[in-house]
């Protein structure tokens, strides 16, 4: 019979790994424990986060991430990088990557939609995200990279990110505005008139300016960024990546850590190990805590018939937990489950980490 798999050898042989699950379950650690072993073993690995909020920074014992990878020193024979997205900067290199000429790529970054549209349009972190992915594993040199993505109902937009931007870019209405940017504005046909006529109306005439202005300068480069989306999604399907779930006994945690496992089966991809963090550590067994006599009359006796009680008490918690993920575990199998303790303080520092780490890599899969 074959003996069940530490998670090192599930998910570390893989040159990408996607942390996922909903907010507050620890998930930012995991995914830095993740990079923290590769280099243990002699990987270069780069940690990347969506997430704006400092945790990885905070687990590494940094103050602050850029946007590129900066190295984070320690006793280890590989090396350990991490990053902090920044969204806007991404889109800015791509822009500047796909520009015929440096005037393009500066009349794009200055237009007020485009400046809009990197803060708001649905899907454009994600999407970023993506490409930030895509730029380290292509260009970056890392063995591995390791992605902390945003609460998993946001993390699906990850996965559909480079498709929703494409049809962004390829949707009918901005293509008729880019209409009078081609053949000029008397040259357009009475529908596309009637469109800017109604959008000046309602938004200002200087918004249709500033559309038909960003869909001239961004002309020519949809085809780039339509390519680099097509290649981002193989990204996500390659068989060196893996998706890790992360969750906490929590129910509400587990709802949707079982609504992503869903999802991501839609997408014809699978859960590759569950990783459930701040577990009740379980101190005892049902049989073991019946055969415990009760305690002799005085002070000690009572002192022992009331660590026994305790006992049942954690005891009776870790079942609850273990009842309450117990579905999860069936939507994801056969991906292997990893427990990690709960402990009795947040990490904070690279010590706190490699405590994780070694907790995490040296359980045993069920």
């Amino acid at each position: 019979m074959t003996e069940p798999a530490t998670i090192d050898e599930v998910v570390l042989d893989r040159s990408i790994i996607i942390c996922c699950g909903s907010g507050g379950v620890g998930k930012t650690t995991t995914a830095a424990a993740f990079a923290l072993q590769a280099a243990r073993l002699g990987r270069s690995a780069c940690v990347v986060t969506i997430d704006p909020a400092r945790r990885l920074a905070n687990a590494l014992g940094l103050d602050d991430l850029t946007n590129r990878p900066t190295r984070i020193e320690g006793a280890w024979p590989g090396e350990l990088h991490a990053m902090m997205l920044d969204p806007k900067g991404t889109f800015d290199d791509l822009v500047q990557r796909y520009s015929d000429t440096a005037e393009q790529a500066e009349d794009i970054k200055v237009n007020r939609i485009y400046r809009n549209l990197t803060g708001t349009l649905s899907g454009t972190q994600e999407y970023m995200a993506m490409e930030k992915l895509y730029e380290l594993v292509e260009e970056g040199g890392f063995d591995l990279v390791v992605v902390d993505t945003p609460p998993s109902r946001n993390a699906l937009d990850f996965l559909d990110a480079p498709r929703r931007l494409t049809h962004f870019l390829e949707n009918r209405v901005f293509q008729a505005l880019m209409a009078p940017t081609r053949v000029g504005l008397r040259f357009m046909g009475v529908a596309a008139h009637a469109l800017l006529r109604t959008i000046s109306k309602v938004a200002g005439a200087d918004i249709v300016s500033d559309a038909v202005a960003f869909f001239q300068a961004f002309e020519g480069m949809e085809e780039g960024f339509r390519v680099r989306a097509i290649r981002v999604r193989e990204l996500l399907t390659r068989p060196d990546t893996a998706f890790v779930l992360v969750a906490s006994p929590r129910p509400d945690s587990v709802d949707e850590a079982v609504h992503f496992a869903d999802k991501l089966a839609e997408s014809k991809m699978s859960v590759t190990a569950l990783v459930v963090n701040r577990v009740q550590p379980r101190f005892a067994e049902d049989e073991q805590l019946a055969s415990l006599p009760s305690g002799a009359e005085g002070g000690s006796g009572r002192a022992f018939d009331q660590l026994v009680e305790n006992l049942r008490g954690y005891t009776a918690a870790s079942d609850r937990e273990e009842q309450a993920f117990a579905d999860l575990v069936v939507k994801v199998a056969p991906a292997p489950v990893y427990r990690i303790p709960l402990l009795d303080s947040d990490v904070h520092d690279l010590d706190g980490l490699a405590t994780i780490a070694d907790l995490l890599f040296t359980t045993v899969g069920d």
